[in-house]
Protein backbone atom coordinates (compact mmCIF):
# COMPACT_ATOMS: atom_id res chain seq x y z
CA UNK A 1 0.00 0.00 0.00
CA UNK A 2 0.99 3.62 -0.95
CA UNK A 3 3.01 4.90 2.33
CA UNK A 4 0.01 6.71 4.58
CA UNK A 5 -2.79 5.76 2.85
CA UNK A 6 -5.38 5.08 5.45
CA UNK A 7 -6.62 1.07 5.61
CA UNK A 8 -10.32 1.10 7.04
CA UNK A 9 -10.90 -2.07 8.78
CA UNK A 10 -13.78 -0.69 11.60
CA UNK A 11 -16.84 -1.52 9.37
CA UNK A 12 -18.81 -3.03 12.20
CA UNK A 13 -18.84 0.47 13.66
CA UNK A 14 -19.81 1.86 10.36
CA UNK A 15 -18.95 1.32 7.07
CA UNK A 16 -16.73 3.23 5.13
CA UNK A 17 -16.24 5.19 2.28
CA UNK A 18 -19.66 4.89 1.14
CA UNK A 19 -20.82 5.04 -2.37
CA UNK A 20 -20.43 8.50 -4.09
CA UNK A 21 -24.01 8.11 -4.59
CA UNK A 22 -24.66 8.78 -0.73
CA UNK A 23 -22.87 11.59 -0.51
CA UNK A 24 -24.24 13.13 -3.85
CA UNK A 25 -27.76 12.10 -2.07
CA UNK A 26 -27.09 14.00 1.24
CA UNK A 27 -25.76 17.34 -0.63
CA UNK A 28 -28.68 17.39 -3.09
CA UNK A 29 -30.75 17.30 -0.47
CA UNK A 30 -29.28 19.42 1.93
CA UNK A 31 -28.48 22.23 -1.02
CA UNK A 32 -31.52 21.84 -2.85
CA UNK A 33 -34.18 20.36 -1.26
CA UNK A 34 -34.47 21.33 2.56
CA UNK A 35 -37.97 20.47 3.21
CA UNK A 36 -39.55 18.35 6.01
CA UNK A 37 -40.85 14.63 5.33
CA UNK A 38 -44.71 14.25 5.90
CA UNK A 39 -45.74 18.02 6.46
CA UNK A 40 -46.36 20.09 3.60
CA UNK A 41 -47.27 20.26 0.08
CA UNK A 42 -44.83 22.21 -1.78
CA UNK A 43 -43.10 20.68 -4.95
CA UNK A 44 -39.52 19.86 -2.84
CA UNK A 45 -42.20 18.50 -0.16
CA UNK A 46 -43.61 15.86 -2.26
CA UNK A 47 -40.35 14.94 -3.65
CA UNK A 48 -38.79 14.65 0.03
CA UNK A 49 -41.91 12.59 1.13
CA UNK A 50 -41.32 10.23 -2.38
CA UNK A 51 -37.76 9.46 -1.40
CA UNK A 52 -38.56 8.33 2.00
CA UNK A 53 -40.94 6.55 0.49
CA UNK A 54 -38.71 5.21 -2.12
CA UNK A 55 -36.12 4.20 1.02
CA UNK A 56 -38.89 2.20 3.06
CA UNK A 57 -40.39 0.09 -0.08
CA UNK A 58 -36.45 -0.69 -0.72
CA UNK A 59 -36.03 -1.55 2.74
CA UNK A 60 -39.40 -3.80 3.09
CA UNK A 61 -38.22 -5.45 -0.26
CA UNK A 62 -34.73 -5.91 0.81
CA UNK A 63 -35.79 -7.91 4.36
CA UNK A 64 -39.00 -9.63 2.55
CA UNK A 65 -41.00 -8.00 4.84
CA UNK A 66 -44.84 -8.31 3.73
CA UNK A 67 -45.52 -4.44 3.72
CA UNK A 68 -43.42 -1.17 3.50
CA UNK A 69 -45.39 0.42 6.72
CA UNK A 70 -44.18 -2.75 8.50
CA UNK A 71 -40.49 -0.57 8.30
CA UNK A 72 -40.39 2.31 11.01
CA UNK A 73 -37.42 4.31 10.81
CA UNK A 74 -35.46 5.07 13.74
CA UNK A 75 -32.08 6.96 15.05
CA UNK A 76 -30.06 3.33 14.77
CA UNK A 77 -30.42 -0.01 15.47
CA UNK A 78 -30.19 0.86 19.46
CA UNK A 79 -32.91 3.21 19.07
CA UNK A 80 -34.84 0.05 17.07
CA UNK A 81 -33.98 -2.04 19.93
CA UNK A 82 -35.12 0.06 22.61
CA UNK A 83 -38.64 0.70 21.11
CA UNK A 84 -38.78 -3.30 20.86
CA UNK A 85 -37.74 -3.79 24.45
CA UNK A 86 -39.45 -0.73 26.50
CA UNK A 87 -42.33 -0.78 24.17
CA UNK A 88 -42.75 -4.66 24.44
CA UNK A 89 -42.13 -5.71 27.94
CA UNK A 90 -44.61 -5.45 31.12
CA UNK A 91 -43.87 -6.35 34.63
CA UNK A 92 -43.60 -9.80 35.45
CA UNK A 93 -42.41 -10.76 31.57
CA UNK A 94 -39.76 -12.90 31.17
CA UNK A 95 -37.40 -12.79 28.51
CA UNK A 96 -34.77 -15.16 27.45
CA UNK A 97 -31.45 -13.57 25.19
CA UNK A 98 -27.90 -14.71 25.52
CA UNK A 99 -24.38 -13.65 26.76
CA UNK A 100 -23.33 -12.75 22.69
CA UNK A 101 -25.81 -9.25 22.73
CA UNK A 102 -24.65 -6.04 22.51
CA UNK A 103 -24.98 -3.37 25.03
CA UNK A 104 -27.74 -2.58 23.00
CA UNK A 105 -29.69 -5.25 24.33
CA UNK A 106 -28.03 -5.97 27.72
CA UNK A 107 -28.30 -1.93 29.00
CA UNK A 108 -32.14 -2.11 27.98
CA UNK A 109 -32.44 -5.15 29.78
CA UNK A 110 -30.83 -4.54 32.93
CA UNK A 111 -32.75 -1.40 33.13
CA UNK A 112 -35.80 -3.08 32.86
CA UNK A 113 -35.24 -6.01 35.61
CA UNK A 114 -34.45 -3.37 37.76
CA UNK A 115 -37.26 -0.49 37.01
CA UNK A 116 -40.33 -2.74 35.52
CA UNK A 117 -39.82 -5.80 37.22
CA UNK A 118 -38.96 -7.66 33.61
CA UNK A 119 -36.96 -11.10 34.53
CA UNK A 120 -34.18 -11.81 32.14
CA UNK A 121 -32.33 -15.52 31.55
CA UNK A 122 -29.08 -14.84 29.64
CA UNK A 123 -27.72 -17.94 28.41
CA UNK A 124 -24.36 -18.58 27.09
CA UNK A 125 -22.09 -19.46 23.96
CA UNK A 126 -19.53 -22.17 23.07
CA UNK A 127 -15.95 -21.49 22.84
CA UNK A 128 -16.43 -20.17 19.09
CA UNK A 129 -19.42 -17.67 20.63
CA UNK A 130 -22.19 -19.49 19.09
CA UNK A 131 -25.26 -20.25 21.06
CA UNK A 132 -27.06 -23.73 21.78
CA UNK A 133 -30.73 -23.12 20.55
CA UNK A 134 -31.78 -26.03 23.14
CA UNK A 135 -30.26 -24.14 26.24
CA UNK A 136 -32.98 -21.37 25.08
CA UNK A 137 -35.56 -24.10 24.82
CA UNK A 138 -34.96 -25.28 28.60
CA UNK A 139 -34.65 -21.17 29.69
CA UNK A 140 -38.27 -21.15 28.73
CA UNK A 141 -41.12 -20.27 31.69
CA UNK A 142 -44.69 -19.86 31.36
CA UNK A 143 -43.88 -16.11 31.41
CA UNK A 144 -41.61 -15.69 28.55
CA UNK A 145 -42.91 -13.04 26.47
CA UNK A 146 -39.63 -12.60 24.39
CA UNK A 147 -36.38 -14.29 22.42
CA UNK A 148 -33.96 -11.46 21.56
CA UNK A 149 -30.89 -13.00 19.72
CA UNK A 150 -27.74 -11.55 17.60
CA UNK A 151 -27.82 -12.68 14.29
CA UNK A 152 -24.14 -12.14 14.29
CA UNK A 153 -21.69 -10.83 16.67
CA UNK A 154 -19.83 -7.89 16.63
CA UNK A 155 -17.02 -10.16 18.49
CA UNK A 156 -16.53 -12.55 16.70
CA UNK A 157 -18.45 -13.18 13.49
CA UNK A 158 -20.64 -15.84 14.68
CA UNK A 159 -23.83 -16.37 12.76
CA UNK A 160 -26.43 -17.68 15.70
CA UNK A 161 -28.63 -20.34 14.90
CA UNK A 162 -31.84 -17.69 14.56
CA UNK A 163 -34.15 -19.75 12.22
CA UNK A 164 -33.97 -22.95 15.21
CA UNK A 165 -34.22 -20.37 17.60
CA UNK A 166 -37.53 -18.67 15.80
CA UNK A 167 -38.80 -22.14 15.09
CA UNK A 168 -39.07 -22.99 19.53
CA UNK A 169 -40.19 -19.88 19.63
CA UNK A 170 -43.20 -20.18 16.94
CA UNK A 171 -43.72 -23.80 18.95
CA UNK A 172 -44.38 -21.86 22.38
CA UNK A 173 -46.04 -18.56 21.18
CA UNK A 174 -43.73 -16.42 22.12
CA UNK A 175 -41.96 -13.36 20.18
CA UNK A 176 -38.75 -13.39 18.85
CA UNK A 177 -36.45 -10.19 18.54
CA UNK A 178 -33.63 -9.98 16.19
CA UNK A 179 -31.07 -7.79 15.97
CA UNK A 180 -29.75 -7.47 12.37
CA UNK A 181 -27.01 -4.99 13.41
CA UNK A 182 -23.83 -7.26 12.04
CA UNK A 183 -25.91 -9.10 9.83
CA UNK A 184 -28.26 -7.05 7.26
CA UNK A 185 -26.72 -6.14 3.97
CA UNK A 186 -23.25 -9.17 4.77
CA UNK A 187 -25.98 -11.76 4.70
CA UNK A 188 -29.09 -12.16 2.86
CA UNK A 189 -32.34 -12.00 4.82
CA UNK A 190 -35.86 -12.82 4.51
CA UNK A 191 -37.43 -12.13 7.94
CA UNK A 192 -40.39 -14.38 7.29
CA UNK A 193 -37.80 -17.20 6.64
CA UNK A 194 -35.50 -16.16 9.65
CA UNK A 195 -38.88 -16.48 11.66
CA UNK A 196 -38.42 -12.70 13.20
CA UNK A 197 -41.18 -10.79 14.44
CA UNK A 198 -39.06 -8.03 15.22
CA UNK A 199 -35.87 -7.26 12.93
CA UNK A 200 -34.08 -4.21 14.25
CA UNK A 201 -30.88 -2.97 12.17
CA UNK A 202 -28.38 0.43 11.58
CA UNK A 203 -28.55 1.99 8.17
CA UNK A 204 -24.95 2.88 8.34
CA UNK A 205 -23.21 -0.42 8.21
CA UNK A 206 -23.36 -2.67 5.75
CA UNK A 207 -26.12 -0.75 3.68
CA UNK A 208 -23.80 1.61 3.30
CA UNK A 209 -25.92 5.00 4.20
CA UNK A 210 -24.83 7.56 6.91
CA UNK A 211 -25.06 7.69 10.82
CA UNK A 212 -27.99 8.28 12.19
CA UNK A 213 -30.14 5.91 10.24
CA UNK A 214 -31.69 2.74 11.31
CA UNK A 215 -34.98 0.88 11.27
CA UNK A 216 -37.50 -1.69 13.01
CA UNK A 217 -39.70 -4.37 11.10
CA UNK A 218 -43.27 -5.25 13.09
CA UNK A 219 -44.47 -8.48 11.59
CA UNK A 220 -48.15 -8.22 11.60
CA UNK A 221 -50.01 -8.24 14.66
CA UNK A 222 -47.19 -7.39 16.79
CA UNK A 223 -48.03 -3.82 16.80
CA UNK A 224 -50.59 -4.77 18.92
CA UNK A 225 -48.65 -5.47 21.85
CA UNK A 226 -46.28 -3.14 20.98
CA UNK A 227 -46.72 0.38 22.38
CA UNK A 228 -44.83 4.01 21.14
CA UNK A 229 -42.47 5.02 23.77
CA UNK A 230 -42.37 8.58 22.09
CA UNK A 231 -45.48 10.57 21.21
CA UNK A 232 -45.67 13.47 19.08
CA UNK A 233 -46.10 15.29 15.77
CA UNK A 234 -46.41 13.11 12.67
CA UNK A 235 -47.88 15.03 9.96
CA UNK A 236 -51.11 13.14 9.73
CA UNK A 237 -54.26 13.47 11.58
CA UNK A 238 -53.01 16.80 12.88
CA UNK A 239 -56.10 17.47 14.62
CA UNK A 240 -56.42 15.20 17.19
CA UNK A 241 -53.89 15.01 20.29
CA UNK A 242 -54.28 11.32 20.23
CA UNK A 243 -51.29 9.23 18.56
CA UNK A 244 -52.17 7.83 15.41
CA UNK A 245 -52.77 4.05 15.70
CA UNK A 246 -51.61 3.80 11.90
CA UNK A 247 -48.18 2.01 11.22
CA UNK A 248 -45.86 3.45 10.32
CA UNK A 249 -46.94 6.73 12.49
CA UNK A 250 -47.65 5.01 15.75
CA UNK A 251 -43.72 5.30 16.41
CA UNK A 252 -42.76 7.87 14.06
CA UNK A 253 -43.07 11.01 16.09
CA UNK A 254 -41.00 14.13 14.95
CA UNK A 255 -39.11 14.65 11.96
CA UNK A 256 -37.13 12.48 10.00
CA UNK A 257 -33.67 12.44 9.58
CA UNK A 258 -34.18 12.80 6.06
CA UNK A 259 -30.41 13.70 4.82
CA UNK A 260 -29.62 10.27 7.05
CA UNK A 261 -33.01 8.50 4.83
CA UNK A 262 -31.82 9.77 1.38
CA UNK A 263 -28.23 8.82 2.08
CA UNK A 264 -29.92 5.09 3.32
CA UNK A 265 -31.93 4.66 0.11
CA UNK A 266 -28.58 5.53 -2.29
CA UNK A 267 -26.69 3.37 -0.24
CA UNK A 268 -29.16 0.90 -0.22
CA UNK A 269 -29.45 1.03 -4.12
CA UNK A 270 -25.65 0.54 -4.49
CA UNK A 271 -26.26 -2.79 -2.58
CA UNK A 272 -28.77 -3.88 -4.10
CA UNK A 273 -27.40 -3.69 -7.42
CA UNK A 274 -23.88 -5.00 -6.47
CA UNK A 275 -26.12 -8.35 -4.69
CA UNK A 276 -25.90 -9.12 -1.25
CA UNK A 277 -24.92 -12.95 -2.24
CA UNK A 278 -21.95 -11.11 -4.82
CA UNK A 279 -20.81 -8.60 -1.73
CA UNK A 280 -20.87 -11.76 0.78
CA UNK A 281 -18.51 -13.38 -1.13
CA UNK A 282 -16.52 -10.49 -1.87
CA UNK A 283 -15.98 -10.25 2.29
CA UNK A 284 -15.53 -14.33 3.14
CA UNK A 285 -12.61 -14.03 0.35
CA UNK A 286 -11.35 -11.03 2.12
CA UNK A 287 -12.02 -12.98 5.73
CA UNK A 288 -10.24 -16.27 4.40
CA UNK A 289 -7.29 -14.85 3.24
CA UNK A 290 -7.03 -12.77 6.71
CA UNK A 291 -7.46 -15.52 8.89
CA UNK A 292 -5.04 -17.71 6.88
CA UNK A 293 -2.65 -14.48 7.35
CA UNK A 294 -3.38 -14.38 11.00
CA UNK A 295 -3.13 -18.42 11.87
CA UNK A 296 0.49 -18.02 10.50
CA UNK A 297 1.54 -15.39 13.18
CA UNK A 298 3.15 -16.93 16.64
CA UNK A 299 1.15 -15.61 19.31
CA UNK A 300 -2.22 -14.41 17.95
CA UNK A 301 -5.52 -15.88 18.86
CA UNK A 302 -7.82 -15.67 16.77
CA UNK A 303 -12.06 -16.05 18.00
CA UNK A 304 -14.97 -17.14 16.17
CA UNK A 305 -16.18 -19.87 13.77
CA UNK A 306 -13.32 -21.53 11.57
CA UNK A 307 -15.91 -22.48 8.91
CA UNK A 308 -16.47 -19.23 6.66
CA UNK A 309 -20.56 -20.41 6.46
CA UNK A 310 -20.95 -19.71 9.80
CA UNK A 311 -19.68 -16.04 10.22
CA UNK A 312 -19.22 -12.47 8.73
CA UNK A 313 -16.10 -10.60 8.29
CA UNK A 314 -15.58 -9.55 11.46
CA UNK A 315 -12.57 -10.94 13.67
CA UNK A 316 -11.41 -10.53 16.65
CA UNK A 317 -7.77 -11.78 17.66
CA UNK A 318 -5.89 -11.24 21.27
CA UNK A 319 -1.80 -10.80 20.66
CA UNK A 320 0.51 -12.07 23.04
CA UNK A 321 2.49 -9.28 25.29
CA UNK A 322 0.59 -6.54 23.83
CA UNK A 323 -2.92 -4.78 25.52
CA UNK A 324 -5.61 -4.84 22.81
CA UNK A 325 -5.72 -1.11 22.97
CA UNK A 326 -1.78 -0.27 22.80
CA UNK A 327 -1.83 -2.67 19.55
CA UNK A 328 -4.70 -0.81 18.17
CA UNK A 329 -3.15 2.15 18.23
CA UNK A 330 0.09 1.16 17.39
CA UNK A 331 -1.51 -0.36 14.19
CA UNK A 332 -3.06 2.88 13.33
CA UNK A 333 0.26 5.00 14.13
CA UNK A 334 2.87 2.94 12.68
CA UNK A 335 0.79 1.56 9.48
CA UNK A 336 -2.77 3.30 9.50
CA UNK A 337 -4.32 0.33 10.04
CA UNK A 338 -7.46 0.89 11.43
CA UNK A 339 -9.28 -1.17 13.97
CA UNK A 340 -11.47 -1.48 17.14
CA UNK A 341 -9.90 -2.58 20.56
CA UNK A 342 -11.58 -3.54 23.51
CA UNK A 343 -14.56 -4.78 24.69
CA UNK A 344 -16.69 -3.61 21.72
CA UNK A 345 -20.27 -3.09 23.93
CA UNK A 346 -20.42 -6.74 24.72
CA UNK A 347 -19.07 -7.41 28.14
CA UNK A 348 -20.40 -10.85 28.73
CA UNK A 349 -19.15 -11.81 25.46
CA UNK A 350 -15.76 -11.52 26.50
CA UNK A 351 -16.25 -13.20 30.02
CA UNK A 352 -17.34 -16.11 27.95
CA UNK A 353 -14.73 -16.02 25.73
CA UNK A 354 -12.07 -15.27 28.71
CA UNK A 355 -10.85 -12.16 27.21
CA UNK A 356 -12.35 -9.93 29.93
CA UNK A 357 -8.91 -10.22 32.03
CA UNK A 358 -6.89 -9.04 28.65
CA UNK A 359 -8.73 -5.93 28.15
CA UNK A 360 -10.99 -7.82 25.52
CA UNK A 361 -9.79 -8.10 21.89
CA UNK A 362 -8.53 -5.97 18.58
CA UNK A 363 -11.54 -6.54 15.96
CA UNK A 364 -11.38 -6.44 12.26
CA UNK A 365 -13.88 -5.78 10.65
CA UNK A 366 -14.61 -5.92 6.77
CA UNK A 367 -16.77 -3.72 4.48
CA UNK A 368 -17.22 -3.58 0.58
CA UNK A 369 -14.68 -1.75 -0.03
CA UNK A 370 -11.91 -3.75 0.93
CA UNK A 371 -9.55 -5.36 -0.97
CA UNK A 372 -7.01 -8.00 -1.02
CA UNK A 373 -4.07 -5.68 -0.65
CA UNK A 374 -5.51 -4.06 2.22
CA UNK A 375 -5.81 -7.42 3.91
CA UNK A 376 -1.83 -8.14 3.10
CA UNK A 377 -1.45 -4.60 4.69
CA UNK A 378 -2.70 -5.80 7.41
CA UNK A 379 -1.37 -8.95 8.25
CA UNK A 380 1.83 -7.20 7.38
CA UNK A 381 1.43 -4.75 9.82
CA UNK A 382 -0.04 -6.94 12.67
CA UNK A 383 3.04 -9.48 11.78
CA UNK A 384 5.77 -6.82 12.76
CA UNK A 385 3.78 -5.34 16.01
CA UNK A 386 3.38 -9.07 16.82
CA UNK A 387 7.29 -9.97 16.60
CA UNK A 388 7.90 -6.97 19.04
CA UNK A 389 5.90 -6.86 21.74
CA UNK A 390 5.63 -3.77 24.23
Amino acid sequence: MPDGQRIYLDNAATSWPKPEAVYEAVDRYQRELGAPAGRSAYREANEVERMVDATRRQLCETIGAEEPRRIVFTGNATDALNLALHGLLRPGDHVVTSVVEHNSVLRPLRYLEQTREVQVTRVGCDCQGVIDPDEIRAALRPATRLITLIHASNVTGALQPVEHVARIAKQREILLLVDAAQSLGHVPIDVRTLGADLLAAPGHKALLGPLGTGFLYIAPGVEQHLSPVRQGGTGTQSENDMQPDSLPDRYESGNHNVPGIVGLGAGLAFVRQQGIDALRRHELSLTEQLLAGLRDLPGVTIYGPSELAHRVGVVGVTVDGWEPQDLATALDTACRVQVRAGFQCAPLQHRALGTATRGGTVRFSLGAFNTQQHIEAAVQALAELAATPV
